[in-house]
């Protein structure tokens, strides 16, 4: 396993090298100068001509590539200019935010799509099975902001059961102490129940806009997968000896059906750290999202950088992470290996 481990992080190495460069170089081409943003538009052509010498930009782009990377060795990804923070201290800061709503994302998408999509395969051409078709239609096919903002209408608008969309907690409640930074469990370890209902509350919205937007593929997959398993002949020899359905289900055919799903899960895992760039934005969440969408309009080229670099280690870790959960879950993939 550990040698699985190692050759993963060795084959990452060129992609991480690849997203450094590509990110440097679109966000360089993208139209606006920093220098005059920043200036303000009664500035002279001095002041913003300063503007650029200070932050480096009068220098040719070999020059200012080869000033990223030195100070990428040291660990700094520059300073955002919106913010006037080191963007290494905003990511810290505003990760945990939008890992917790993601990974709610992803369970409220798993706890509806896995048990339908289960449903579905053993019951094909029942109204179950239409149900998880319908539903991962509607799923893939609602652009996401558009069903953040439908569930911001219904429920916070129309039935008023849902706390305003404005951040991570109501703005008369404080944060909980900083352990985790995810604000449900450090709610928990200080022992306030009212703040974790709080962030709960505020979190139900956005994960399940989330959860709606990737479950079509997950139920999908699932659906498939285990049609493909339930007509093996392992699982034909199980019902064969007289096993319940139940033992066959969980004990044979949903196990030997998990390999293709943990695969699906980890693509829509990077799919929803894009699409909560957007959700983010609908719901005024503090994540890095919404922190690089910002900084993008202010032409604040560091943050950009810092967003696109987080979000590609965030991918490798979790595709060594998927690596991982295969050995575990059939050891002859580790033989194969």
């Amino acid at each position: 396993m550990w040698s699985i481990v190692l050759k993963r992080l060795v084959m990452a190495v060129p992609s991480l090298v690849g997203v450094v460069i590509v990110t440097f170089v679109l966000t360089h081409a993208l139209p606006g100068d920093p220098a005059a943003y920043f200036a303000g538009p009664a500035a002279t052509n001095e002041a913003i001509e300063q503007i650029r010498v200070k932050l480096g930009l009068d220098k040719s782009l070999s020059q200012q590539f080869v000033y990223y990377v030195r100070d990428l060795a040291r660990g700094d990804l520059g300073m955002s200019l919106t913010t006037g923070q080191p963007v290494a201290t905003e990511i810290k800061n505003r990760l945990p935010a939008s890992a917790e709503l993601t990974l709610l994302g992803l369970i409220v998408s798993m706890a509806i799509a896995i048990p339908l999509g289960v449903l579905a395969a053993t019951r094909p051409g029942s109204l179950v099975d239409h149900v998880c078709r319908i539903v991962a239609t509607a799923g893939v096919s609602l652009p996401v902001f558009f069903t953040g903002l439908i569930l911001v209408q219904v429920f916070y608008n129309l039935l008023g059961i849902a706390p305003a969309p404005f951040g991570r907690l109501d703005i008369f409640l404080s944060a909980p102490p900083q352990v985790t930074g995810f604000y449900l469990i450090d709610s928990l370890i200080a022992g306030n129940g009212g703040l974790f209902v709080a962030s709960l509350s505020q979190l139900i919205l956005p994960a399940l806009t989330l959860g709606i937007f990737s479950l079509a593929p997950i139920a999908r997959m699932t659906r498939a997968s285990m049609l493909a398993v339930l007509s093996s002949d392992f699982v034909r020899t199980a019902r064969a000896s007289g096993l319940s359905p139940f033992t066959i289900i969980v004990s044979y055919a949903f196990r030997n059906a998990m390999l293709p799903v943990v695969t699906t899960l980890g693509m829509v895992f990077s799919f929803l750290l894009g699409a909560n760039v957007l959700v983010e934005k609908v719901f005024a969440w503090p994540g890095i999202g919404s922190f690089a969408v910002e900084a993008l309009i202010a032409s604040d080229f560091a943050p950009v950088q810092g967003f696109v670099l987080t979000m590609a280690v965030l991918y490798v870790g979790l595709n060594l992470m998927i690596d991982v959960l295969y050995g575990l879950i059939d050891p002859r993939v580790r033989v194969e290996t």
